[in-house]
């Protein structure tokens, strides 16, 4: 219990990337005041808390309402988590390709604070993976619920402490990071495929009319 507890932390920071996010916080609000820059942290980790949980409470039945077989569901998941992960590992590093985002400082803390950067296509599809209705407990939901919720919470302490975590790591030493989560999170991503494809075959999920 205490090992999955765990894998599940290490991916919600892989896709939520908090350390990967300072950057993009820093080079976005740079002309604002450091009351003002605290309002657009609280405000993007609130808009991202919203999105993420939207999408651990809704997101399923909608698959399920659209009659999409859990298995394929998680293969797609997997293969687009994986597709993240190549992205952190060999594309643009996260801060670089964000800060180059421009945006109106009044809709900053929703683009691309909150998303992509936060809330990224990644986080969403794994925190629908990671609380599936078929394959984990309701107290277990809960649990990694708490844990999304302690990594956000990190994520905005992180923001406001964003000048001496940058002078310390750098630009350089986040975008180092965000590989090395990008390159957990695609061994995490292959594994669902692996899982998804070995339930899909023996829940008799081909259906040859």
């Amino acid at each position: 219990m205490f090992d999955s507890l765990i894998v599940q932390f290490v991916v919600l920071w892989a896709v939520i990337d908090p350390i990967g996010s300072i950057p993009v916080y820093l080079t976005k609000t740079s002309r604002l005041s450091l009351a003002d820059r605290r309002k657009v942290a609280l405000k993007a980790v609130l808009i991202a808390t919203g999105i993420l949980l939207f999408f651990l409470i809704a997101a399923q039945g909608l698959f399920e309402a659209m009659q999409i077989p859990l298995s394929a569901f998680q293969i797609a998941g997997g293969l687009v988590l994986f597709l993240f992960a190549l992205t952190m590992i060999f594309g643009e590093g996260k801060p670089e390709h964000e800060m180059k985002m421009s945006t109106n400082l009044s809709e900053l803390a929703v683009y691309p604070l909150a998303v992509p950067s936060i809330a990224s296509p990644g986080a969403m599809m794994a925190i629908v993976l990671l609380t599936d209705n078929h394959r984990f407990s309701f107290t277990a939901q809960v649990l990694t619920t708490f844990i999304m919720l302690a990594v956000l919470l990190i994520t905005y302490l992180l923001l406001l402490v964003a000048n001496r975590v940058q002078d310390v790591i750098g630009n350089t030493g986040a975008s180092v990071i965000s590989r090395v989560m990008g390159l957990i999170l695609a061994a995490v991503a292959v594994n669902n495929v692996l899982v998804g494809i070995q339930e899909f075959f023996i829940t008799g999920g081909i259906n040859i009319s």
